[in-house]
């Protein structure tokens, strides 16, 4: 998770590069209402590979930089594509007002910018409720649901939270600064998802 960086793209991309080259993430999402991370991408992309950075020109950039390149070129043309695909991994929310659903390690989770827009529809299944708008990192269990925020990127504590699970299906939530510095850890006490079974009725 990022929160709002405020505009400040050279924090966005601090706080991205943590959780997808240090820490691994499978996703990150971006919980600002802003188009920050959109525009960070473009930039960084064009970074990395050059200006002619779409997915289906990778064979164009190979033959440009590979056919007369040295091994040691080589490799840190493979290199560079591997960190433009793992771009992939960084999404945003659709618009501020809108809610985003995921399944973590069998926990329902919203998603959203602002979790004032949250309506009973919204609470009612979800055991986690992501939120973006808070200035401080913020984990606040209420009844069987967790409130979960990492904060703004700039101007807060954090801004930048990891979601990680156990092998004994334990959900952990950590608050990173930018820079790295790993600052609280806490157990997310949700209940998982429980099966559902279907029983047909006789007429």
């Amino acid at each position: 998770m990022l929160g709002p960086s405020g505009g400040d793209l050279a924090v966005l991309e601090k706080g991205a590069a943590l959780l997808l080259f240090e820490h691994g993430a499978d996703q990150v999402v971006y919980l600002g209402a802003d188009d920050a991370l959109d525009r960070l991408v473009r930039a960084w992309s064009r970074r990395l590979v050059g200006p002619n950075d779409a997915e289906e020109q990778i064979w164009e950039r190979a033959a440009d930089r590979c056919s007369a390149a040295s091994a040691a070129e080589i490799a840190k043309f493979l290199a560079a594509e591997r960190m433009r695909e793992k771009l992939k991994r960084l999404q945003c929310l659709p618009n501020p007002r809108c809610r985003t659903i995921e399944i973590l390690e069998g926990r329902l989770a919203v998603l959203l910018y602002d979790k004032a827009l949250l309506d009973e529809e919204d609470m009612l299944p979800a055991s986690l409720l992501i939120f973006g708008k808070g200035k401080d990192p913020l984990v606040r269990k209420v009844g069987s649901r967790t409130f979960l925020s990492p904060g703004e990127l700039v101007g807060g504590a954090s801004g930048v939270g990891l979601i990680s699970d156990e092998p004994n299906g334990e959900l952990w939530v950590s608050f990173f600064h930018p820079e790295g510095r790993l600052l609280e850890s806490h157990r997310l006490a949700a209940a998982r998802i429980g099966k559902v079974r279907v029983l047909d009725s006789e007429p």
